[in-house]
């Protein structure tokens, strides 16, 4: 990812519209532990409703359910902070939206509810980047502000490349 490894979260956010718009695509995010700042990055840039679609906050297991059409039988079976349900909010996202494209995260921010299998600063990653589905886990160290920003700098990060990359 050379050249957006340096960026900070406003110019990748910039970078991205910029993709979007040159491709008349729209985006949406369906985000768990950050609660809503990966949109809020988006928005903060004037302009976005150009490619910005819409957010979802499903901070609670429920709301993944009733939102986005995450089978609870999935959450249940796997938890919410896995890769599983990472892809089906991600999928969920674009099919309960008018976007074509949508990032999504569920993770441990913390300081509290972390596990040995899933301890603070677990987040898996959905990407739904031209019809596929794609995830990854990664661990954040710091406090919960910097899990949460550090989330959400991995997220717009990766949506650029795949945006860039699709075959990736």
């Amino acid at each position: 990812m050379k050249g957006i490894d340096s960026m900070d979260t406003p110019a990748l956010v910039a970078l991205l519209a910029d993709l979007l718009r040159s491709k008349q695509l729209m985006m949406a995010t369906a985000e768990s532990c950050t609660g809503g700042l990966i949109a809020g990055a988006c928005t903060d840039l004037a302009g976005s409703s150009d490619w910005f679609e819409r957010g979802f906050v499903t901070y609670s297991n429920e709301a993944k359910t009733e939102l986005l059409g995450v089978d609870a039988a999935l959450i249940a079976a796997h938890g919410a902070v896995s890769e599983p349900v990472a892809r089906a909010m991600a999928a969920g996202a674009v099919a309960h939206s008018r976007a074509q494209l949508a990032v999504a995260v569920t993770g441990v921010a913390g300081p509290n509810g972390g596990s040995a299998e899933k301890p603070v600063g677990t987040v898996w990653f959905g990407w739904s980047v031209g019809g596929q589905l794609r995830t990854e886990r990664r661990r954040f160290e710091g406090d919960r502000a910097a899990v949460r920003a550090a989330t959400v700098h991995y997220a717009l990060q990766n949506l650029v490349h795949l945006i860039r990359n699709p075959s990736q």
